[in-house]
């Protein structure tokens, strides 16, 4: 069991900590009271593309350990150089978040303030990987997911009993101020959203620790747990959000805390700063591990920081949150993408190979096409 919790918290932190907290206003903003039944659809996707990843844990790994075609050796290579600047825009990503609700909480939120603050605590890990490792670091993995787990669990309750009183007191349900987009709009913007469940491929790459049997099963509980959680979450916050007036940004979802009751709002931007911190540790020491290894090692990893670090500075003074967000959304999608193909290129099965190629399909779209709400 313990085991089992160990192998668990890598995928689940990641996808907790991959846009938990800006989801419900990207949703309400678009598809209003349709938010649950979108949210149920990313999942879906999400499941099926990892489906895809634990296919290749089972049948792809034993070939890339002996003599793999050099068509799989190459897509494989490909998905790789895919991952690490899905990783970098990551590392952006989860500060910016974590940059938006630390001063949202102190009164002092703007544009400017929160790309310095980003900046700042890019800096930061950087400089302590390259001089030390981040190593060390990872023992925050595991506690910020407890604690996020916690919280989550405290803020499903208030939420829950907000709206059971609501409905004691027969208030009707106020469906959220939807944005004007287009359908195609809508479309595009809900295909930025698959990072929001993105992490549930790192169980690929913890093969040095865990056998194959444990990491297919995890990575599948991961995505039921959070599955439900993601569901559970969007639902519960749902008849708030109209409180929001249209108003939707990357700290909304401390506005709708705070209208259920106050003395969430400090645990929500404590689990906002651990979230997104031990995420950025985690996706940098992956981002460096994997520049070292497709370079053959001509980079180091701590060489490999130095470039991430640069990386995610550069987009942080590029982007918004819900611009790198999307961003986010389309590497990935373009490394799962390219999962599909290796996965394909081994498939025996024809329905298999049908359900990969529709897949696909839905990964290119997402890949080129996906854009920021707003």
């Amino acid at each position: 069991m313990k085991e089992f919790v160990n192998a668990i918290s890598t995928p689940l932190a990641s996808i907790f900590g991959s846009g938990f907290l800006v989801i419900v206003p990207i949703l309400a903003g678009t598809v209003g009271s349709f938010s649950v039944v979108a949210m149920i659809g990313v999942c879906f996707l999400a499941f099926m593309v990892g489906e895809v990843i634990r296919f290749n844990i089972i049948h792809v790994e034993p070939i890339l350990k002996s003599t793999p075609k050099k068509s799989i050796r190459l897509i494989e290579k490909a998905s790789d150089f895919a991952l690490i600047l899905a990783y970098i825009i990551s590392v952006c990503l989860y500060l910016h978040i974590l940059s938006a609700f630390v001063l949202t909480g102190l009164n002092i939120d703007t544009g400017f303030n929160e790309d310095i603050l980003t900046t700042a605590i890019i800096i930061v890990i950087t400089t302590i990987g390259v001089l030390k490792g981040l190593e060390p670091l990872e023992v925050l993995e595991k506690w910020a997911l407890i604690i996020t787990m916690l919280i989550i669990g405290l803020l499903c309750a208030a939420f829950a009993d907000f709206d059971f009183t609501l409905w004691q007191q027969n208030t009707s349900f106020v469906t959220p101020k939807v944005l004007d987009y287009s359908n195609w709009q809508v479309l595009t913007i809900l295909a930025g959203t698959l990072i929001v469940v993105q992490g549930f491929e790192t169980s690929r790459y913890l093969g040095n620790a865990y056998n194959t049997a444990l990491r297919v099963k995890t990575s599948r509980w991961s995505q039921y747990i959070s599955t439900c959680v993601y569901i559970c979450f969007v639902s519960l916050t749902l008849p708030t959000v109209h409180l929001l007036n249209g108003q939707y940004n990357d700290h909304s979802l401390i506005d709708l805390v705070a209208s259920v009751s106050l003395i969430f709002v400090t645990p929500l931007i404590l689990v906002a700063t651990l979230s997104q911190f031990s995420a950025a540790v985690a996706d940098m020491l992956a981002a460096a591990g994997n520049i070292s290894e497709v370079s053959q090692n001509k980079f180091t990893e701590k060489q490999g920081y130095l470039i991430v670090g640069v990386g995610a500075i550069i987009l942080t003074w590029t982007v918004n949150t819900f611009e790198v967000l999307a961003l986010a959304s389309r590497s990935f999608a373009c490394y799962y993408l390219l999962q599909c193909f290796v996965a394909f290129s081994v498939s025996n099965s024809l329905i298999h190979k049908l359900f990969l190629i529709m897949l696909s399909i839905t990964l290119g779209f997402i890949t080129v096409f996906a854009v920021p709400v707003g």
